[in-house]
């Protein structure tokens, strides 16, 4: 019997459309990202005599060797996960140098052995499929083509799902916001290329490398029907820029 379990609910896959194809996404709303004081806290918690100012401090110098050494060029392999330098583009000729406008540095992020192990004692418990709400189902960097959560500043990316159109758009609580994990707030200013109900195309603000949750306010309900109040909808993944 596996000694943890995943919530989880199906939706109709918009990659395909088919009627009987459909994605599980874990159900993490409402769940708090763990982060280094949470983690330091609970090493604290579980016997160790170190100071919990002294866990964080060691476990934050750990982050930043690791990104050091990432940028030197070095793969890096913790008890978590393997982390190995990329670079994506195409090269015209042997010659070719690096060009930041087509060329994109980035990581391969690939689970550690020990993690794997973990994920064998995981079942999945499918609630069913996602009820006829608003939702967001899945983000695709255009630049890149990439649905892996990775996005590009300055560039756009199409949210599929449904209910999402921004409506109406004279009213300034609505729209698509980027929260980073301090929980500042940046909202995307531009005027949509794409604003219907199943799909949004939005021009992603020059924001910093990191973490951010996707987040959506609208009144839209239907095509003759606004909310009273606005709905919020957040992308049940986090979306990364490099």
């Amino acid at each position: 019997m596996s000694k943890f379990e995943w919530k989880a609910n199906l939706r109709l896959n918009p990659l395909t459309g088919g009627e009987n194809d459909y994605t599980a996404s874990v159900a993490t709303i409402g769940k708090k990202a763990l982060r280094t004081p949470d983690i330091a806290k609970m090493i604290k918690d579980s016997g160790s005599e170190l100071k919990l100012e002294t866990l964080i401090y060691v476990l934050e110098k750990g982050d930043r060797i690791i990104r050091e050494h990432v940028q030197r060029g070095h793969s890096v392999l913790t008890g978590c996960a393997q982390f190995t330098p990329r670079v994506q583009g195409n090269w015209n000729g042997p010659n070719a140098k690096f060009n930041p406008e087509t060329h994109k540095i980035g990581l391969h992020i690939i689970p550690s052995a020990e993690m794997r192990s973990a994920l064998k004692d995981i079942s999945v418990d499918v609630l069913g499929v996602k009820d006829g709400g608003a939702y967001i189902t899945l983000v695709t960097d255009t630049t890149t083509g990439r649905i892996d959560g990775t996005m590009t500043s300055g560039d756009d990316i199409l949210i599929a799902g449904d209910k999402l159109k921004i409506a109406p758009e004279d009213d300034e609580r609505l729209g698509i916001f980027f929260v980073n994990t301090e929980g500042e707030i940046t909202q995307v200013t531009r005027r949509l290329t794409q604003n219907m109900p199943k799909k949004l195309l939005a021009r992603v603000p020059e924001l910093p490398a990191g973490q951010y949750t996707l987040r959506v306010i609208t009144r839209f309900s239907n095509a003759s029907t606004l909310l009273k109040d606005p709905r919020t909808i957040d992308y049940d993944r986090p979306l990364v820029v490099n």
